[in-house]
């Protein structure tokens, strides 16, 4: 019953997969949690507010102008009475309600009045999901703090396949356990009181004043972790590469570009309970850059000297003082994954090896989900394939376990 005594207002969007909230809210009310629904106009041609009210044990909510309700001022009032808003599914439509600030029916004009949590779950066509104005509008929504749980890939309605189905129930019942801090004594987060640092993103290693050296990181994953560790209780600095992603929120950020940069920032950021290198930082950058751009002014090109770059793991977790208590590196690997984690693991002298497929089959680097192996000195735990945030979610619960028994 890990969230015992906590109040979930669902509300349900008007797409196919409302089916699925149906669901979502048994899988509350299993750890424990009571669940009040609000079901848009759309949602009523999927489900009905009676299989809602069956399942919640509750009534479901449609009407803004509900005569009984509104006496009351009902719509404030769903606003405040519970503990977090989850949106499931939110739908292309509800997600753009949200971003303006729009309030036409009861589901928008609750979360523009709403000051509490709020989860949302993103379910539509692949093609509405990676429409530009979709993107826009989750850029804004997650820069004033809205928390998302999914996409994930995954069939569709339409037959067809790709980013845009909604993240499965139990998953976004972690999420919110997660956001809840739900499971810790006395309902305290996690890492309250803490300072956890994250590196994230690629670095630009410069050759000149226009190319550089650089990989394909999105930076999503510690971006991600981030975020979790924030939603734990931690006071947290990512140390992020250049990234076309949102700041994540609750969270100070400090931007560079090199590999060098990224070092003095982490060293400048310590000293840290914990310390997570999610960081793509390129092994090597030009023995010296061009002050001006490179010509081309010949049939071949021109050398090409390389130099290594500080390797950031290595000199955090070889600390003597100002080491944090919990080092956690990455290893992103094409081939032989375990053991060139395992090899990493003992050259850097880091406590915990996030290793990971990142040949292109695999689709992985950059993308929204992972598939990853946490290797010790002592064992190698395998994680199936998931969302990136509920990678983060896992792996900062883990890293608490680790500091609470040091």
């Amino acid at each position: 019953m890990t969230l015992s005594g906590r109040r979930i207002l669902l509300v349900i969007g008007g797409g196919i997969a409302a089916y699925k909230s149906l669901d979502l809210i048994r899988r509350l009310r299993e750890r424990g949690a009571g669940v009040r629904c609000i079901l848009t106009a759309g949602a009523q041609r999927f489900v009905t507010p009676l299989a809602a009210a069956a399942l919640s044990g509750d009534r479901a909510h449609t009407d803004l102008f509900d005569r009984e309700t509104e006496a009351e001022i009902g719509h404030i009032r769903l606003a405040r009475d519970a503990d977090m808003v989850v949106v499931a599914p939110a739908t292309a439509n509800l997600l753009a309600k949200m971003a303006a600030g729009l309030a036409d029916d009861l589901a928008s004009t609750v979360l523009l009045a709403t000051t509490l949590p709020i989860l949302v779950a993103p379910a539509m066509n692949v093609r509405m999901w990676q429409h530009a104005a979709t993107r826009r509008n989750m850029a804004t929504l997650l820069a004033d703090g809205i928390r998302t749980a999914g996409p994930n890939d995954g069939a569709m309605a339409e037959a067809e396949w790709g980013p845009g189905r909604m993240a499965e129930p139990t998953e976004i019942a972690d999420a919110v356990e997660g956001l809840l801090g739900a499971g810790q004594e006395g309902g305290r987060a996690a890492l309250a009181g803490r300072h956890v640092l994250v590196t994230s993103g690629p670095t630009h290693e410069p050759l000149d004043p226009v190319r550089y050296l650089a990989n394909r990181s999105s930076g999503r994953q510690g971006h991600a972790i981030a975020a979790a560790a924030a939603a734990a209780g931690a006071r947290v600095t990512l140390v992020s590469g250049p990234v076309a992603l949102p700041d994540p929120p609750g969270v100070a950020v400090l931007r560079v570009e090199t590999g060098r940069e990224m070092l003095a920032a982490v060293e400048a950021a310590l000293p840290a309970d914990i310390a997570v290198f999610a960081a793509a930082v390129a092994d090597w950058r030009a023995a010296g850059a061009a002050a001006q751009k490179i010509k081309k002014d010949g049939a071949e090109p021109p050398p090409l000297r390389l130099a290594l770059n500080p390797d950031i793991l290595a000199t955090v977790a070889g600390r003597t003082e100002s080491r944090p208590a919990v080092v956690v590196g990455f290893a992103a690997e094409t081939e032989h994954v375990v053991a060139h984690a395992r090899t990493k693991l003992a050259r850097k002298g880091c406590d915990l090896i996030v290793a990971n497929d990142v040949s292109p089959e695999t689709g992985i680097m950059g993308g929204a989900r992972n598939a990853v192996h946490l290797v010790t000195a002592e064992t190698v735990e395998d994680w199936p394939d998931l969302p990136k945030e509920e990678v983060a979610r896992r792996l900062v619960a883990r890293c608490a376990e680790m500091l609470a028994g040091r």
